[in-house]
C-alpha cells in the first residue's frame, strides 16, 4: 500500500518544541515536491511549508516562518516538521504529503498523503 505514515504529534505547552515526522511507505519518495498542511477547528486546510522542487527551493506560510522548520532524509525516505516556540493557534491537525511534480508556492494537488496527526498546544 502506497502511503505517508505521521507520528510525532501531542500536547505540549506554549513556548515548547515538536517535531512532527513523516515516512514513505510503498514508494520512493526522493526528489517529490514534499510539504506540510495543516487544519484548526473550523478552517480550512493550509499549507505552512513545503520543499517545492528538485532543486529543494523551501517556502513557508507567514504564520509560521522563524519558528518552523521542514526537512527531509533522502536514506530514510522521510520528511520531518521541527516545530519551536509553539503558540495555541498552532493547535491543528497537520498533514503531511508528497507529489512527483513540482509544486511552486506550495500549491496542490499532491498526490500522496499521511493520515493527519494532533497537535494541541495549551497551558
Amino acid at each position: 500500500q502506497l502511503r505517508l505514515v505521521e507520528s510525532g504529534g501531542g500536547l505540549v505547552q506554549p513556548g515548547e518544541s515538536l517535531r512532527l515526522d513523516c515516512t514513505a511507505s510503498g514508494f520512493v519518495m526522493d526528489y517529490y515536491a514534499i510539504a506540510w498542511y495543516r487544519q484548526a477547528p473550523g478552517k480550512e486546510r493550509e499549507a505552512i511549508a513545503c520543499i517545492a522542487d528538485h532543486d529543494n527551493n523551501i517556502q513557508y506560510a507567514d504564520s509560521v516562518k522563524g519558528r518552523f522548520t521542514i526537512s527531509r532524509d533522502y536514506a530514510k525516505g522521510s520528511m520531518y516538521l521541527q516545530m519551536t516556540n509553539l503558540l495555541p493557534e498552532d493547535t491543528a491537525v497537520y498533514y503531511c504529503s508528497a507529489d512527483p511534480g513540482p509544486k511552486p508556492d506550495c500549491v496542490g494537488p499532491y498526490h500522496y498523503w499521511g493520515q493527519g496527526i494532533q497537535v494541541t498546544v495549551s497551558s
